[in-house]
């Protein structure tokens, strides 16, 4: 059964930084998109972090140069660096999957985690 297990969110102040990490299990974790999504109360679910089976990797404008998705194969852990956090990042934060185009992204968000909450002050 394949499984995302969301951890590393918290509170923090603006400026600071936080990293979430993501424990996969139950499938071939290289062969998938995996990426980073957040949720704000009252907003659409939005991706921001995204990174192929390649590495390559891409970013919405609002957390470029601030935000970086890693991965860590050998621990089937995916991993979202986030600097220079701001008041607006604040947020439910999710670890997902696409395995629809081996590996490439594109097809669809088929596995989900249960969320991190990001909260950042001023």
């Amino acid at each position: 059964q394949v499984q995302l297990v969301e951890s590393g969110g918290g509170s923090v102040q603006a400026g600071g930084s936080l990293r979430l990490s993501c424990a996969v299990s139950g499938y071939t974790y290289s062969s998938y998109c995996m990426a980073w999504f957040r949720q704000a109360p009252g907003k659409e679910r939005e991706g921001v972090a995204f990174i192929a089976n390649d590495g390559g990797t891409g970013y919405p404008a609002s957390v470029k140069g601030r935000f970086i998705i890693s991965q860590d194969n050998a621990k089937n852990t995916l991993y979202l660096q986030m600097n220079n956090l701001k008041f607006e990042d604040t947020a439910m934060y999710y670890c997902a999957a696409d395995s629809r185009l081996g590996g490439r992204c594109g097809g669809g968000f088929d596995y989900w985690g249960q969320g991190t909450q990001v909260t950042v002050s001023t």
